[in-house]
C-alpha cells in the first residue's frame, strides 16, 4: 500500500492556478508596455514558484510511488513521466521550466529580465493539463 500526502500535493496543485494568473497578468502588463523592474522581478519570482511547484509535486509522487531516487530536477520530471504521469509535449515544457532554476537562483545578475520569458504565455495551459494529469496518474496507480 502506498502513503499519498494528497493534502501537500492537491495543496500545490491549487497554488499552480494562483502560478497561472500570476503568468497571465504578466503576460497583459508586457503586453501593455509595463515592463518595469517590478515587473521584471514578479516574472523571475513566478518562474522561480512554478519550478519548485512542479518539482515538489514530482518528488511527491516519487516518495509515494517509490519510484528511483530522482538526481537533479530534470530527473524528477523525467522519473514521472517515465511512469506515463503526462504526455511527451507537458514533459518537454516542464524541462524547459526547471533548466531555469540554475539561472534564475545562481546566475540572476546575468539574467535577461527585459523580455518577457517565452514560457510565461505557455505557463496556464501547461498547469493546467500538469495538474489533470497528475489527478489521473493518482488515481490509476490506486486502483
Amino acid at each position: 500500500m502506498y502513503f499519498i500526502n494528497h493534502e501537500q500535493i492537491d495543496g500545490r496543485i491549487q497554488f499552480l492556478s494562483v502560478l497561472a494568473e500570476a503568468s497571465q497578468q504578466l503576460e497583459a502588463q508586457w503586453a501593455q508596455g509595463k515592463k518595469d523592474l517590478t515587473w521584471q522581478f514578479s516574472q523571475e519570482r513566478v518562474l522561480h514558484l512554478a519550478i519548485e511547484t512542479v518539482t515538489d509535486i514530482g518528488s511527491l509522487l516519487i516518495d509515494a510511488f517509490i519510484l528511483r531516487d530522482a538526481s537533479s530536477y530534470e530527473d524528477i520530471v523525467e522519473i514521472v513521466h517515465g511512469e506515463g504521469a503526462y504526455s511527451e509535449s507537458l514533459t518537454e515544457t516542464l524541462l524547459q521550466l526547471v533548466k531555469l532554476r540554475k539561472p534564475l537562483v545562481q546566475d540572476f545578475v546575468e539574467w535577461h529580465r527585459q523580455d518577457l520569458h517565452p514560457l510565461i504565455p505557455k505557463l496556464p495551459a501547461a498547469f493546467e493539463e500538469f495538474a489533470a494529469s497528475v489527478r489521473a496518474f493518482i488515481k490509476s496507480e490506486l486502483a
